[in-house]
């Protein structure tokens, strides 16, 4: 089990990712979250491919927000930053931002919220393995009660 703030993890942008114009498509960030919501929880020491044959625990996207402060083009590396702003007994919200990697640019913010649910579409509370990794991260729980 790691303790840690966030994780970083880094995409190329493919020219299949752009417009004509050569700027990413913006519903590609979306793809780009997941992505680093991934690799986060792998660094933490999970992975949902285990989360979800092992333990019966989905993590469905219950909403996703993208504020897009610069574009994204075609050849650049991107570092998105993922991590952990809140959870509780059921739900895990995930924030992140995407920079330019070359100069820092910040380009785009976001978050997604997450309920777990088992196999059968519904919610569940998050197994305590699970919830014993969140509980060391120092992100907001604000109902202790659940967790």
């Amino acid at each position: 089990m790691r303790t840690i703030e966030f994780h970083d993890t880094t995409v190329r942008v493919r020219y299949a990712e752009t417009d004509q114009m050569g700027v990413v498509y913006h519903a590609n960030y979306l793809i780009w979250f997941e992505v680093g919501r991934v690799e986060l929880m792998r660094a933490m020491g999970f992975e949902y491919k285990t989360m979800e044959s092992e333990d019966d625990c989905h993590i469905v996207v219950a909403e996703a927000y993208c504020r897009y402060e610069k574009p994204a083009r075609y050849d650049d590396v991107l570092r998105v930053r993922t991590r952990v702003a809140e959870w509780r007994n059921r739900i895990v919200k995930f924030s992140y931002e995407i920079f330019r990697d070359a100069d820092d640019l910040l380009l785009t913010t976001g978050s997604t919220t997450h309920i777990i649910c088992g196999s059968d579409g519904r919610p569940k509370a998050l197994p305590p393995k699970y919830r014993d990794v969140l509980l060391h991260l120092h992100v907001p729980n604000p109902d202790r009660s659940e967790a």
